[in-house]
């Protein structure tokens, strides 16, 4: 695998530096082992997120310069509201500070709590592939349940499956048949899916999941923070997509929901911002007054005039296909050097990270001691590089009516490229250190909570190393 060429110049240059052993150990345990909780300044390589980390283009700069600061009717929104109508082809919108904001306005508007919903009793369900931890968090806090109903091949790790984002159709039905459309405000479809290893879903199956939402008059949402990736996937696996243009295949899948949801810190390339799109005119009406009571007014949605005008760029730039070649090609190239020093990764590779299944380098750690969270910690420890745990702090949740602990099938540690960011060096660095901490793996700990808030617990947590491998319970029910 050959690093590929970067279709840009590097113009701005920001100083990183590796602090000592000594001093990296001293800021773990100031931030409780939570990798979230370290200082910027102190990490060399971070790979935590891609979300509102990438470095933006010269056209975006000048577009800021361009940001119009008015309260309300600004030019800035008129011109992301073109880019919009453009590229995802929504009825209405509105700018949200970012992809959570639009989560939570979604959910305030059509999730109802227990006994107050149609069905009069229990929680309403929202199904989708798989959720990730701000959509999971905002159903559950408004009352409702999140499902996720992606096909098994999805917690294969090495299956080779090009579409393993694919929700799994018969579930779905039996889904919608077991709990009703009154129990079911609303479904969604997440693209990539980011709880699972960054795989694309087919236009095959985004096709069959709206044919099965609409036949039984359920909305259905698409979750698209990277839709374009999703996109240039279809374009590359997708038979009949080859010489379509990433564009248009955009426009082909929108075209088949009633709204989406997107965080544009990731495919739109910005700092900050967010979407929520819908088709609904009474839904909009409601939206836009969660969204004033909220986030502010329609036409800024609590973001500056400069930032709707870098949106609008990025989101342009984000479907540029030299950049998509590019972009999936550095990502596979950083698993393919991960895969050579025989660490597992999941396959084949998603468009926005490298995912690490920490399980099978350290099955000697259970699930309830939390080995992705061990090898996070381990790899900022031994090289200063920060990534993202993806498994059992994240997910893993107590069950309110049996009182069970359910943990996710999957065991990850997510390194997020920031897009436009690091360069070849920087992932041979990030191999490098992952191969060393392998060879010594059998060595490393679980960890135990000491802190953890009811959701989202995995940004805020804090936890403290365990002497050996208990192989006990805790005290939890596994499921």
């Amino acid at each position: 695998m050959h690093y590929p060429p970067e279709p840009f110049r590097i113009k701005v240059t920001e100083p990183i530096r590796l602090i000592p052993p000594e001093e990296r150990e001293a800021k773990l345990i100031e931030a409780g082992y939570n990798v979230f909780a370290l200082k910027a300044e102190d990490i060399f390589i971070d790979l935590l997120t891609d979300s509102g980390t990438g470095a933006m283009s010269q056209e975006q700069w000048a577009a800021i310069m361009r940001g119009d600061e008015s309260y309300a009717g600004a030019r800035s929104f008129q011109r992301l509201k073109a880019a919009v109508e453009d590229i995802f082809g929504f009825k209405y919108f509105v700018p949200t500070h970012q992809g959570r904001a639009a989560e939570n306005i979604l959910s305030a508007c059509l999730v109802q709590p227990p006994g107050k919903n149609p069905a009069g009793t229990g929680n309403q369900w929202v199904p989708s592939n798989m959720h990730f931890d701000t959509t999971d968090a905002n159903i559950r806090a408004r009352g409702g349940r999140p499902a996720n109903l992606v096909i098994d091949e999805a917690h294969d790790p090495a299956n080779p499956h090009p579409f393993k984002g694919n929700m799994d159709i018969a579930k779905l039905k039996a889904f919608i048949a077991q709990y009703g459309r009154e129990q079911i405000p609303f479904g969604m479809i997440t693209v990539t899916n980011n709880a699972g290893g960054g795989q694309p879903v087919s236009m095959a199956n985004l096709k069959a999941v709206a044919e099965v939402y609409h036949k039984h008059g359920i909305p259905f949402f698409i979750d698209a923070a990277r839709y374009a990736e999703n996109c240039f996937f279809i374009k590359q696996r997708e038979s009949g997509y080859e010489h379509v243009s990433v564009k248009e295949i955009a426009r082909e899948m929108f075209a088949l929901a009633d709204g989406m949801c997107m965080s544009a810190k990731k495919d739109a390339i910005v700092n900050i911002g967010g979407l929520l799109c819908v088709n609904d005119e009474k839904l909009f009406a409601d939206i836009k007054n969660e969204l004033i009571l909220r986030e502010g007014f329609p036409t800024y949605g609590g973001l500056a005039g400069r930032d709707l005008d870098a949106m609008a760029t990025g989101l342009y730039e984000g479907l540029d296909e030299d950049y998509l070649v590019y972009r999936l090609n550095q990502t596979l190239y950083l698993a393919t050097r991960l895969n050579e020093a025989g660490i597992p990764t999941i396959q084949p590779t998603g468009g926005h990270a490298v995912y690490v299944v920490a399980s099978e380098i350290l099955p000697h750690i259970p699930n309830y001691e939390f080995p992705a969270q061990s090898l996070a910690v381990e790899l900022y420890r031994e090289g200063g590089v920060r990534g993202c745990e993806i498994g059992s702090v994240m997910f893993a949740c107590l069950d309110p009516e049996t009182n069970i602990w359910h943990y996710p099938r999957l065991e990850l540690l997510r390194l997020a490229i920031p897009r436009r960011t690091y360069t070849q060096s920087h992932m041979d660095y990030v191999a490098d250190t992952l191969a060393k901490i392998k060879s010594r793996a059998s060595d490393l700990r679980g960890y135990e909570f000491t802190y953890a808030p009811e959701l989202l617990r995995h940004f805020t947590a804090r936890f403290e190393p365990l002497q050996q491998v208990t192989h006990e319970h805790l005290g939890l029910v596994q499921k």
